[in-house]
């Protein structure tokens, strides 16, 4: 079990340690402090709740370690977020509106390899297969530098906010670029567009730096009802 807030994490283990077929060997506030215990604790399931920006390192390092280890991710937002946190490689989700009855029955679904979910996700997931079917065999797509970094701190789980205080450009300025980026890669949603660049960036890469500025290439104004 790994989340920040310790009244919550340690209320979860005690609910579930209480079930027979249930063993909870680990409780802790940071998936890191987690990886080095892997080896000794074995278990079969993470539940996690991490920082948007963290999952994809987090998921990954858990589920790299010795043995067989499955993610359960928490507190789940809404359909786009579970997407992007299948892409990062988990085995399960609770979305915040879930119960504890809810919880038992995905860690045991888990276990059998299955992974429920409503027919929003599984549309949602559907088309996210659709789009890297689409792409994979396209055209190479060309991103300004400046897009390549949005694009990267999008992937990480950044709002477009974030974006413009990590790389110190105003929002305008990020809802143009984004704007950019999801034309250029055919899709409508931030979410396409980052599983659109995994998929091009794989092992035939299709996804490239544009001409630096002074091509003479025009660059298109940001959409004011981009969000």
């Amino acid at each position: 079990m790994i989340a920040e807030v310790r009244l919550y994490r340690d209320g979860l283990a005690q609910i579930l340690a209480a079930h027979a077929d249930i063993e909870v060997v680990g409780n802790l506030r940071h998936w890191k402090d987690a990886v080095p215990l892997l080896a000794v604790a074995r278990p079969d399931i993470v539940l996690l709740e991490a920082a948007p920006a963290e999952k994809v390192a987090a998921v990954q390092q858990l589920t790299q370690g010795p043995g067989t280890v499955q993610v359960i991710a928490l507190s789940i937002a809404d359909h786009d977020d579970v997407v992007s946190w299948a892409e990062a490689g988990i085995s399960g989700f609770v979305t915040r509106d879930d119960s504890l009855s809810d919880l038992f029955a995905i860690v045991r679904s888990v276990t059998r390899n299955e992974m429920p979910c409503s027919p929003r996700v599984a549309s949602a997931l559907l088309r996210r297969v659709g789009a890297l079917a689409t792409h994979r065999a396209g055209p190479d797509v060309r991103l300004t530098v400046r897009e390549l970094e949005v694009l990267g701190l999008i992937e990480r789980g950044l709002s477009n906010k974030e974006v413009g205080r990590a790389l110190c450009i105003q929002l305008a300025t990020v809802k143009n670029h984004v704007h950019n980026i999801l034309e250029k890669l055919q899709v409508t949603r931030r979410a396409d567009a980052v599983a659109v660049a995994r998929g091009l960036t794989g092992p035939h890469p299709g996804l490239r730096p544009a001409p630096s500025a002074g091509s003479g290439l025009p660059e298109r104004r940001s959409s004011p009802s981009l969000q």
